[in-house]
């Protein structure tokens, strides 16, 4: 009787925490095919649960952050990047982000200081930190010295 008793608990441990774990990826997937159909309130709401069973998944923050970017909230867009970046100091998209984040603030330092770190981990999106650096180039203020 013992046995049962525990195998039976053990097994629904087992069960519980399963669909714990498949539930919290769950969450992030439906909040991609959320965001994909631009329902951006549904997809942040499903973002925030998977963040809520894995506050280390850069990607839900990544994704928050889109959100705030259609949304045009850009202190929280700022903020998610932040966090995906602590997470994730290589993560391309969410560099590229703040760099246009910069490039509207006219944060000339900091654009710089993230095209570099840009340049070392960039493997896909290296074309734009070209056009960053370019449009970084017109806006920078000259020192003109006569």
């Amino acid at each position: 009787m013992k046995k049962i008793t525990k195998i039976s608990f053990f097994t629904i441990i087992f069960i519980i925490f399963t669909n714990i774990s498949f539930s919290k990826e769950e969450y992030f997937s439906e909040g991609i095919k959320l965001f994909e159909k631009k329902k951006y309130e549904e997809a942040k709401f499903l973002f925030e649960r998977s963040i809520v069973f894995n506050p280390k998944h850069s990607n839900s923050y990544l994704y928050l952050a889109k959100i705030y970017n259609k949304t045009e909230d850009k202190k929280n867009e700022e903020k998610n990047l932040e966090a995906t970046l602590l997470i994730d100091p290589i993560n391309e998209e969410a560099i590229l982000m703040l760099m246009k984040i910069g490039l509207e603030k006219t944060n000339y330092s900091k654009v710089k200081e993230l095209s570099e770190k840009f340049t070392k981990v960039c493997t896909t999106l290296c074309a734009e930190n070209k056009k960053i650096l370019r449009e970084l180039e017109n806006l920078e203020p000259k020192n003109d010295e006569s």
